[in-house]
C-alpha cells in the first residue's frame, strides 16, 4: 500500500499491481542505450558458449591467448574508467568540450570562418527533400542526390563562368593537382615544366610538387607578373594562379594568361567561390580550368580539412576529365534531360 501527503490532505491509499515488481518491467525501466545492445556481435551469454563451445575454448580469455600474440597484449588495465552509456558518453563529451577556448581565426589561406542564414541551412541544406520520404535503396532517393549534385554543379558553373563542372574533389589542393595533370595530358606528355604562383596556398604548392614527382613534371614557383616566357617557350604545360591571393589580394590576372596561352600554356585558377560572387569569373578571362574549395559555403572547420573541392573546364576538355567526373556528369546531365 502507498499513500501521497499533499500538506493537510492525505490521499486515498493504493496498491500497486505486483507485475509492477517484477524483474522484466524493471529492466525495461533501465537503461537502453547500452552500446552492447546494439553491436553487431556475440553480447549474449548464451551466443559467446556457442561460439566458444565451436572454438572448442572454454573462456574468451582462452579465446585471446590463442589468437593475441603474447608480445603485443597489454598486463595492465587501460586506465578508462567504468563504461558509460551513450547519453552518458555525450554528457562526458560535452562536458569536455566546454574546456575549450575558441579563439578568432586568421589564419586563412583557403579557410575561413563562416556563418549560414537559417532559412538556408533549413531549406536547402537540411531540406528533406533529398532523403525522405523514400528508402536508401529507391531509385526516388537517388533522384534526390542526384538533383541536389546537379544543382552544386550548376551553381559552380556558373559562378567560375566555365560550362563544365564535377562533383567533387578531396580538396582544393587535390583539385589543383588534378588540373595539373590534365595540362600534361592536353600536352601530349611533351611539356613537362609547371608553373606555380608563389601567392598561391602553401598546401596547394605542395600537393602540386608532390603529384607533379610521379609525372616527372618540374615545378617552378614564383611570381607570375615577371616571369620570363622566353626562357621556356613552348615547355610549360601549364600554370596555376590563385584568385584572390593567399595574402587576399585581388589580382588582374588577365594579362598573365593572354601570355601563358600565347606560349601554349594553359591556365589553372584557384579561386574562392565566396568571391566570385562579387569578383570577375575566371572563364570570362579566358582560364582554362577554375579549382577551389566549396568549405566557403557554410561547411564548419573540421581541424585543417579537407572540405570538397569544386573542378570546373572547358567544354572541349571535358573528355580528359578523369572518370568520376565523367560518370557523375553523364548520369547528371541525363536526368536533368529526362525530368
Amino acid at each position: 500500500m502507498v499513500a501521497f501527503t499533499f500538506g493537510s490532505r492525505r490521499l486515498q491509499a493504493c496498491s500497486f499491481p505486483r507485475f509492477l515488481y517484477s524483474t522484466s518491467i524493471r529492466s525495461v525501466l533501465e537503461a537502453q542505450d547500452i552500446f552492447e545492445n546494439r553491436h553487431i556481435g556475440s553480447g549474449k551469454e548464451a551466443d559467446i558458449q556457442a561460439m566458444l563451445q565451436a572454438l572448442k575454448l572454454n573462456t574468451l580469455d582462452e579465446l585471446i591467448q590463442e589468437t593475441v600474440p603474447a608480445k603485443i597484449r597489454s598486463k595492465t588495465g587501460l586506465g578508462i574508467g567504468s563504461g558509460l552509456t551513450e547519453s552518458e558518453a555525450l554528457k562526458y563529451i560535452r562536458k569536455l568540450a566546454q574546456r575549450n577556448e575558441l579563439y578568432q581565426n586568421h589564419i586563412g589561406m583557403g579557410y575561413y570562418g563562416t556563418l549560414v542564414p537559417a532559412v538556408i541551412q533549413r531549406n536547402i541544406l537540411e531540406n528533406p527533400a533529398w532523403y525522405t520520404q523514400y528508402t536508401p535503396y529507391q531509385a526516388e532517393v537517388s533522384q534526390g542526390r542526384l538533383e541536389s549534385l546537379l544543382n552544386y554543379q550548376t551553381m559552380v558553373s556558373d559562378l567560375t563562368g566555365l560550362p563544365i563542372a564535377g562533383a567533387s574533389l578531396l580538396d582544393e589542393a587535390t583539385a589543383a593537382a588534378e588540373a595539373m595533370a590534365m595540362c600534361y595530358a592536353l600536352s601530349k606528355q611533351k611539356k613537362r615544366i609547371f608553373v606555380i604562383s608563389d601567392s598561391c596556398h602553401p598546401q596547394t604548392i605542395g600537393v602540386i610538387c608532390t603529384r607533379a614527382e610521379g609525372f616527372g613534371i618540374e615545378v617552378v614557383v614564383g611570381k607570375m607578373h615577371s616571369f620570363n616566357w622566353k626562357e621556356v617557350q613552348g615547355q610549360v604545360c601549364g600554370i596555376l594562379l590563385q584568385y584572390p591571393t593567399t595574402q587576399g589580394i585581388i589580382e588582374d590576372y588577365e594579362n598573365i594568361i593572354t601570355e601563358a596561352h600565347h606560349s601554349g600554356a594553359k591556365v589553372i585558377m584557384s579561386c574562392d567561390l565566396l568571391a566570385l560572387t562579387m569578383l570577375k569569373p575566371p572563364g570570362e578571362m579566358h582560364a582554362d580550368f577554375a579549382v577551389g574549395s566549396s568549405q566557403r559555403f557554410g561547411v564548419p572547420m573540421g581541424n585543417e580539412g579537407p572540405h570538397a573541392a569544386f573542378f570546373a573546364t572547358k567544354d572541349e576538355y571535358k573528355r580528359l576529365m578523369y572518370v568520376y567526373y565523367h560518370l557523375i556528369l553523364t548520369i547528371t546531365i541525363h536526368i536533368s534531360i529526362v525530368s
